[in-house]
């Protein structure tokens, strides 16, 4: 399935300078999964990809998902689909609304059926599928958890490091929505790196929400330290001083970043940064996870980029 996306090739690492990062004498290099495909981008690619390897292995011919109107995996699964000849159906969270969302405007095209249920009756189809409990009649469907978490999605996501010599890095960023990218870094990284995963989902804590059940070994999890303190308000939320941050971002480096993932991520990186959280001359590896086209859902204007 690999030759869906030439754009593998594109992948780069580009250093990031900023005052804190000389002072403290961080090197700090991003990872650039964005450049893999507009739609399939950053780690989607990657948690997709082994669940379209069964679909092809088991005969089908649709997926089915889970997601909310801002969600990058459904319209990454919606163009996957597209590519690979298969359709696409998902289960929305909340109610059908006025407008939808560019994202779910930019899946619809893309031949994705989309079916909305209430917050609650979504949120117990979802934890039936991911505890098993889903019993899927349309034997021509392959049911894919939301986020593409699951076994599949944690599989892909162990090889994302594999792109670069990552063993150079003393830390390694990401932002965490399910938890399946934070799992499959954790599984494929060194004894002696620390794993930064930087929640977008308000209120979680702890190892939250990453399933332990996806590490090969829960020793691993002394390798990670989890923030929860730049939601920016919660999953798809964000204030005018992030909008602000991503802005300079651009401007300094010329990365784009997205308000939903990105954008809390390399905030949370500088605010670390200033709070001595990463020792003098770390080398530090942010993953850029992509989900750029999240950004038109913006009122124009509020990003320069």
């Amino acid at each position: 399935m690999t030759d869906l996306l030439p754009g593998l090739r594109n992948i780069s690492v580009d250093q990031w300078h900023h005052e804190i990062f000389r002072e403290r004498n961080l090197r700090v290099d991003v990872l650039r999964l964005d450049k893999i495909h507009p739609e399939i981008s950053g780690n989607k690619w990657f948690k997709l990809k082994y669940y379209l390897q069964r679909a092809r292995q088991e005969h089908k011919t649709k997926l089915v998902s889970f997601g909310g109107a801002y969600s990058n995996h459904l319209i990454a699964l919606a163009e996957a689909s597209r590519l690979a000849g298969l359709s696409s159906s998902a289960f929305i969270r909340g109610e059908k609304p006025e407008k939808l969302s560019h994202t779910l405007e930019g899946a619809k095209y893309r031949g994705m059926e989309l079916q909305f249920l209430s917050r609650q009756d979504y949120l117990h189809l979802k934890k039936a599928v991911l505890n098993g409990d889903f019993e899927n009649k349309d034997t021509s469907a392959l049911i894919i958890p939301e986020g593409g978490a699951g076994k599949e999605g944690v599989r892909g996501a162990e090889e994302i490091l594999s792109l670069i010599p990552y063993l150079f890095y003393s830390h390694i960023c990401t932002a965490v929505g399910t938890g399946t990218t934070l799992a499959g870094l954790i599984n494929c990284a060194g004894s002696q790196q620390k794993i930064v995963g930087v929640s977008i989902l308000r209120g979680t804590k702890n190892f939250e929400p990453l399933q332990e059940s996806w590490l090969n070994n829960l020793a691993f999890l002394n390798r990670v330290q989890m923030v929860h303190e730049d939601h920016f308000g919660g999953y798809a939320k964000y204030t005018d001083s992030l909008l602000d941050f991503m802005n300079l971002v651009y401007s300094e480096t010329g990365i784009p970043t997205d308000f939903v993932y990105t954008g809390k991520l390399f905030y949370s990186v500088v605010r670390m940064a200033f709070g001595n959280y990463f020792p003098v001359g770390s080398r530090v590896l942010v993953l850029h996870t992509g989900g750029l086209q999240g950004n038109l859902s913006l009122p124009p204007g509020l990003l320069r980029f």
